[in-house]
């Protein structure tokens, strides 16, 4: 439903203290002017630059002052007609006492006279003294048809706008921007490269993500061959992320939930699903939300969540859930129950969220979250990703000693326990100090001995918890118990 239809339906049923969210102000006012020109209901605007403005005409006391323009309603009231007045970015100015006591006796007025008091600002911020005399109304990002109207018209020649897959590529790659921002991405395309291309309008829409400060855009060109084994949840990922020709939304993907020890390639694989299965990836900083002002945390989480729905379908990935969530227990008594906020309005959205967003958890201590978080119908599966095996290794060896140019045939240190970013720390030193994998081994203390206590106590949670990364079925511990006996078995009687 758009803005016209969603303000008709409640000026008819009186509503007469209306908040619109917007953060197109122009785009608003035209289609809320082109309503009253066809509903033949009379249109007044405000705003501080600009003074009073009923039609086109400024009347003899139309200036700045906010307080004027708000009893000017009264005197745009007709006996038999509907009356609107838009005040733009009024949210200013509801900080003194006469504006809001004089938008009190107005609304409760426009009752009797069909005069509307409407409030356009690209934020909700509303006095406790009229929270119960305004409705509020959002203003959406426009939809992927809204686009292709807005690149169809940036677009002068034929050659410029690419048709079937091409432009659904164009459409996904502009999704979540504003109207404004949409139009200049496109013509920043046509200017770079000729045509209407999907890589200028994520370079753009990159730089545009760091201005909110709330989501960055990942542009790395990891893939799934770069990582060795874990062939359970690439195939899993592969399944549920799969183009349908039908699509249910009772059945869209959720998310995956990857819990493991520090350097096994939770990180890796979040980076690199987007690009496998072709989606933006997102990356949501849940540290970088925290605001220091009342409610801004809150605000913060809603317009993250917000611009993942609209830049759906895409995978948003949060890093370090363990830590950025950590306080969430005693949240009453460290923040006054801020983080605890932020921990349900993400639970909700979770559990209830419509839209394509492939949501990718990753964490180190599961039991520094509630059990409510990793329920069923939040994740579509909670993964364990254990420690890589021999055969995982080799893959993992190889790949990273072909990356850092290195003799393949040299001794290795005897790696039994090292993860994946170790093998790959040892080869990057062999490569930086100039010596041999045998030497360079030698300044790697992995994980598994340093925190040797912390890895046993999570293998034996995830064990009958948690899905395996490597094969399909339940993780146990005690599998990966007996195939490392049987391997020094085997090496002994070597």
């Amino acid at each position: 439903m758009t803005l016209s239809q969603r303000l008709a339906e409640y000026v008819r049923a009186c509503f007469t203290g209306l908040w619109i969210e917007s953060h197109e102000h122009e785009d608003a006012l035209a289609e809320i002017g082109r309503l009253c020109q066809s509903e033949n209901w009379r249109l007044a605007t405000w705003d501080i630059d600009r003074g009073l403005l009923i039609g086109n005409q400024h009347p003899a006391d139309g200036g700045q002052d906010p307080l004027a323009a708000v009893r000017a309603l009264s005197a745009l009231a007709e006996p038999d007609g509907t009356a609107l007045l838009v005040l733009v970015n009024f949210h200013r100015f509801l900080n003194s006492p006469e504006i809001v006591q004089s938008l009190v006796r107005q609304i409760t007025a426009g009752k009797q006279n069909r005069a509307f008091v409407v409030i356009l600002a690209p934020v909700v911020q509303i006095p406790v003294e009229l929270e119960k005399l305004f409705v509020c109304l959002e203003h959406e990002l426009p939809d992927r048809t809204q686009l292709e109207e807005v690149a169809r018209g940036i677009a002068d020649k034929p050659d410029e706008l690419p048709e079937g897959a091409g432009l659904q590529a164009l459409l996904d790659a502009a999704a979540g921007l504003t109207r404004y921002e949409a139009e200049g991405a496109f013509s920043l395309s046509i200017v770079r490269r000729g045509r209407l291309a999907p890589e200028a309008i994520w370079e753009l829409k990159s730089q545009m993500l760091k201005k909110s400060g709330l989501l960055q855009l990942h542009r790395g060109g990891e893939r799934f061959s770069d990582l060795g084994g874990l062939e359970s949840i690439k195939e899993f990922c592969r399944r549920a992320l799969r183009p349908r020709a039908t699509v249910n939304s009772a059945a869209q993907p959720r998310g995956i939930l990857l819990l493991s020890p520090p350097g096994c390639g939770k990180s890796a694989i979040s980076k690199a699903l987007g690009n496998e299965m072709g989606r933006p990836t997102l990356i949501l900083d849940i540290g970088a939300l925290m605001g220091s002002l009342v409610g801004q945390t809150e605000q913060n989480i809603r317009q993250a969540l917000k611009i993942a729905d609209a830049m759906a379908p895409c995978v948003l990935m949060a890093d370090e859930l363990d830590k950025a969530l950590s306080g969430v227990a005693s949240s009453g008594q460290t923040d006054s129950g801020v983080s605890a906020r932020l921990f349900g309005t993400l639970l909700t959205w979770l559990n209830d969220h419509q839209t394509d967003v492939f949501f990718v958890g990753t964490l180190n201590d599961v039991s520094k979250l509630p059990p409510e978080f990793s329920r069923a119908e939040r994740f579509d599966g909670v993964f364990f990703v254990d420690l890589p095996g021999p055969r995982e290794k080799q893959t993992i060896w190889q790949m990273y000693l072909d990356q850092y140019g290195l003799n393949s045939k040299q001794q290795r240190p005897v790696d039994t326990d090292w993860t994946g970013a170790e093998i790959r720390a040892c080869c990057r030193l062999a490569t930086l100090l100039e010596m041999p994998l045998l030497e360079a081994g030698k300044n790697i203390v992995p994980v598994a001995v340093t925190a040797a206590e912390s890895v046993e106590r999570l293998r034996n949670w995830a064990s009958g918890r948690c899905l395996s990364a490597d094969k399909p079925g339940i993780y146990r511990s005690e599998d990966r118990a007996s195939a490392r006996r049987r391997i020094n078995r085997d090496a002994g009687n070597n």
